[in-house]
């Protein structure tokens, strides 16, 4: 059977975390033996690190990385590469918000033989309209610097084959902020075999967004920089 690892990151997620964890938990059952739930939380100052170590003992499962650095963009980088140092053959990434929904996942792990990564995509969105004006932005700035053109660049919704994944993530440098926009870049770039499927993307369930407008703008405006180097690499 294939071997899952389903990741998140977290970052003061109290209100949520024993709830998500709840929800997604189950998923694992039916897939190999090796699968596990790896949630990676650094820098939390409420009480996510001492709900996830109790709840680890319930879940044999679940395991906590807590050196990966405070920002998502870190966080997910390091998930991705301990899932490949651990022979996952398939990776899903999700957030720890309560924003996704579980029920939808058996649609993508159905499709897994057909394609080698499908994406979320969020046709609407209860984080906001500003959240959602931020996403068409980007798929905008996609096309103009790699002329790729994607629904849904960010979302947190997303099955890939683990291959796929250190395929491109080693392009990346150590500490990215936006690796889930760059690994969607460069599926679509290289004409890799991929899917965009439609996903619900309900309000935050508790707590409060880490990210707001101002240091949107602020990782935007460094993404801009990035890219134009990112750009330049695949143009050589």
């Amino acid at each position: 059977m294939d071997n899952l690892y389903l990741v998140m990151p977290a970052y003061n997620e109290e209100e949520n975390i024993e709830d998500v964890v709840n929800a997604w938990y189950p998923l694992l059952e039916g897939k190999g033996e090796d699968s596990r739930l790896v949630v990676a939380d650094s820098g939390s100052t409420d009480d996510t690190h001492k709900i996830l170590k109790r709840l680890m003992d319930n879940y044999p499962k679940l395991e906590v990385l807590s050196d990966t650095g405070k920002q998502h963009g870190p966080k997910l980088m390091a998930l991705y590469g301990y899932a490949i140092d651990k022979g996952a053959d398939y990776i899903f990434q999700t957030d720890s918000d309560g924003q996704t929904n579980p029920d939808e996942f058996n649609k993508f792990w159905k499709m897994r033989g057909k394609y080698d990564a499908i994406i979320g995509k969020r046709p609407t969105r209860g984080d906001g309209k500003s959240r959602k004006f931020v996403e068409k932005v980007l798929c905008f700035i996609l096309r103009i610097y790699f002329k790729v053109a994607v629904p849904d660049a960010n979302a947190p919704f997303r099955l890939m084959k683990t291959e796929l994944v250190s395929k491109y993530l080693k392009r990346l440098p150590d500490q990215y902020d936006l690796p889930n926009v760059m690994l969607t870049t460069y599926f679509a770039y290289f004409r890799e075999n991929i899917k965009f499927v439609n996903i619900s993307f309900r309000p935050r369930q508790g707590g409060v967004n880490s990210l707001n407008i101002i240091k949107i703008v602020k990782v935007g405006w460094k993404a801009l920089h990035d890219f134009w180097l990112l750009r330049k690499d695949l143009l050589r």
